[in-house]
């Protein structure tokens, strides 16, 4: 099991990577990670396993299926089912991102 520091530590590997976002203007392409859900499984009456879903976020200049692959890759040799989404340009920024949905379970 990973663990999020371990996580952290293993995408900025790949391409920089920060939680949430980075104070300073990134040269793509770059990740921003964070925690968008927590899923607890209680029983009598405690905590048992405790699950938190992150989103990975890859920005890149231009659709990059290189750099995408090679967060499928990390994730497939870490045995991190994902899920990912459409490919968006957010306008504002000149930058594409694609989203990779995982679960780590503590």
């Amino acid at each position: 099991m990973m663990t999020l520091p371990e996580l952290a530590q293993a995408l900025n590997k790949l391409y920089p990577t920060r939680f949430s976002h980075f104070i300073s203007k990134q040269e793509p392409p770059f990740i921003c990670y964070i925690d968008t859900d927590y899923d607890n499984v209680s029983a009598d009456n405690e905590v048992i396993v405790e699950g938190v879903y992150i989103d990975i976020e890859l920005y890149t200049k231009t659709k990059d299926l290189t750099a995408e692959r090679k967060i499928k890759d990390f994730l497939n040799t870490n045995k991190l089912p994902y899920g990912q989404s459409p490919t968006i340009f957010i306008e504002s920024e000149g930058l594409f991102q694609c989203i990779f949905s995982i679960t780590l379970i503590n």
